[in-house]
């Protein structure tokens, strides 16, 4: 259904807008689900985003992880997720690397209540996963206002490369096109949205990118797609997924500013760190320090582009232009460089505070 809704940002500009939910999620709405809710876009995020992270890690990386959760009632259980990191024993190749990575256990998440999975090896050329994209790290609440989906199981089965070959192109991934990656725990990486807005900014739609304006789910106040504070949401078919730092699972991890730390891969089959590296990337004894995006935002706006009195810039995925050189990064947030697994150096991305907080291409050969 369509309505069309009021609008009075900060800036006492009001405007006409029709807006539809369906996912907020760069999938779009291909996969046939017709659950609809009406949103208000807004000047300020109000959906609810408490996570509250109840677990502690016990994990170094090089060891099997640990983990305590607490649950409702005070009882203890015992997650363990075999991450034996290990270092690549041979040129140009991920083997050797986090190959043997399983976890199963029960989220007592008030929203998932269901049992997490995820199961990496490396056989012959390949890196399979084969996953129920259930998280195993605490959620915010789903639904909420600005996301009616519920997280439930869905089947992942993906095969990557252990031998990458970074090329001098990129591909963009995301929605339709296949995620650009997934994190350890199985759950995909999709950073980009399927809302638009077209020039007027009078109609805009969380789904479907009918419009020249394309919506950024993190980094705006004008519109709340319901992302809690692993900056996750759910799409129509329950897939539980990330737009930027997935916060809950670096936790578990064992994240910190003392040490990288590899959380996925990516789809071209190059590692993803969580922002800390290298300040001199081929220098393993140099400081460790916050990665930054080569994004900037536009100085020139075009003419054709909805009021930035009304939507702030960084609203818009238009927004944003790489700046070669202004950030650590490339185009695809990624870099070269020695990494704790990989001390010889390779290609590898992050993600980041900054934007674009995931990559939304990739480097290497698909």
């Amino acid at each position: 259904m369509k309505q069309s809704l009021s609008i009075t940002p900060i800036s006492m500009i009001t405007a006409s807008i029709t807006l539809m939910m369906l996912s907020g999620c760069g999938s779009s709405s291909s996969d046939g689900d017709s659950t609809q809710t009406q949103v208000t876009a807004q000047t300020q995020n109000t959906a609810s985003t408490t996570t509250t992270a109840t677990s502690t890690s016990t994990a170094n990386n090089n060891a099997s992880s640990n983990t305590t959760t607490s649950d409702s009632d005070s009882s203890t259980a015992q997650n363990t997720a075999e991450t034996d990191n290990g270092t690549a024993s041979v040129a140009n190749s991920t083997d050797g690397v986090l190959c043997d990575y399983f976890y199963n256990e029960f989220n007592d998440s008030a929203s998932v209540q269901a049992t997490s999975n995820a199961d990496w090896s490396c056989t012959g050329a390949a890196r399979t996963l084969t996953a129920n994209g259930i998280p195993d790290h605490q959620t915010g609440t789903f639904p909420n206002p600005g996301n009616p989906n519920t997280i439930s199981e869905t089947s992942v089965s993906i095969s990557y490369t252990l031998t990458p070959t970074k090329t001098d192109n990129s591909s963009t991934l995301g929605g339709p096109r296949g995620a650009t990656g997934y994190v350890l725990n199985g759950v995909k990486i999709d950073a980009n949205t399927a809302g638009s807005c077209d020039d007027s900014g009078d109609n805009c739609t969380l789904v479907g990118n009918t419009g020249s304006w394309s919506i950024e789910a993190l980094g705006q106040t004008s519109f709340d797609f319901g992302t809690d504070d692993n900056n996750a949401h759910v799409q129509p078919d329950g897939s539980y997924h990330y737009h930027g730092m997935p916060e809950g699972f670096i936790a578990l991890r064992g994240g910190s500013d003392s040490t990288m730390t590899l959380i996925g891969w990516a789809a071209d089959g190059f590692p993803i760190y969580a922002r800390y590296g290298y300040s001199d990337a081929e220098n393993a004894q140099s400081a460790l320090k916050v990665m930054a995006g080569s994004y900037q935002l536009v100085e020139n706006v075009s003419n054709s582009r909805p009021s930035t009195s009304v939507y702030a810039l960084g609203t818009f995925a238009q927004d944003w232009e790489y700046v070669a050189g202004s950030g650590d990064l490339d185009e695809c947030n990624g870099r070269y460089g020695v990494t704790p697994e990989f001390p010889q150096g390779i290609y590898h991305y992050y993600a980041t505070d900054s934007y674009p907080y995931f990559q939304r291409c990739v480097k290497g050969a698909l």
